[in-house]
């Protein structure tokens, strides 16, 4: 807490992208608590747009349906403020999602090993996974979507970690990214100011 009574944070505003089991949900809960935020789960938020489930959109609509839905979230939730955002698992891999994402604020990726997001997610229903091989597609859907991932503003792995130490460095991260834009933003010799030089 500061003199003023507010809490101090990094940012009033975070994304949370990365593969599907990566834990972005919890992890996202967790930071959102940590900051004061809100939480917003943007597939939570497609299925109350959409009145059905994720799950359903796919069977009834299809993939174009769902991602024309999910652009329309990302659009809303890029014009929240004092908000933690999850994205779903494909959501960053369209151009137009992360190009709104990025503009408005940092993006963290969550990153996991294939057999990791295998063992959280093997009992989900998740449609992308309604396969033979699970771990196989698994692997194949995570090589090509991993060059969009890589344009996030800040990674971080949750493999074998508890979700508060992956908290504790998102936040640790956050910081640095601020102090860079701050830096970056900064007039021509603030920096000497600030250091006590002339």
């Amino acid at each position: 807490m500061n003199s003023a009574g507010l809490i101090e944070r990094p940012v009033t505003w975070v994304a949370l992208a990365g593969f599907m089991g990566t834990g972005k949900s919890r992890v996202g809960w967790e930071l959102a608590r940590a900051l004061a935020l809100h939480y917003v789960d943007t597939d939570k938020l497609i299925a109350k747009v959409a009145g059905k489930s994720i799950p359903q959109m796919f069977d009834e609509e299809g993939e174009d349906y769902f991602r024309a839905c999910e652009r329309e979230v990302v659009e809303r939730v890029s014009r929240l403020d004092h908000a933690v955002i999850s994205l779903g698992g494909g959501t960053f891999n369209h151009e137009q999602n992360r190009q709104a994402l990025l503009e408005r604020g940092p993006v963290v990726v969550l990153w996991a090993s294939p057999e990791t997001v295998y063992q959280r997610t093997k009992h989900s229903d998740r449609p992308l996974l309604q396969v033979p091989d699970p771990l196989s597609k698994i692997r194949l859907l995570m090589n090509e979507r991993q060059p969009h991932y890589q344009k996030g503003t800040i990674h971080v792995h949750s493999d074998g970690r508890p979700s508060e130490e992956v908290v504790e460095e998102v936040i640790e991260q956050l910081w640095q990214w601020q102090a860079q834009q701050a830096a970056a933003s900064a007039p021509d010799g603030y920096e000497n100011l600030r250091h006590g030089t002339d």
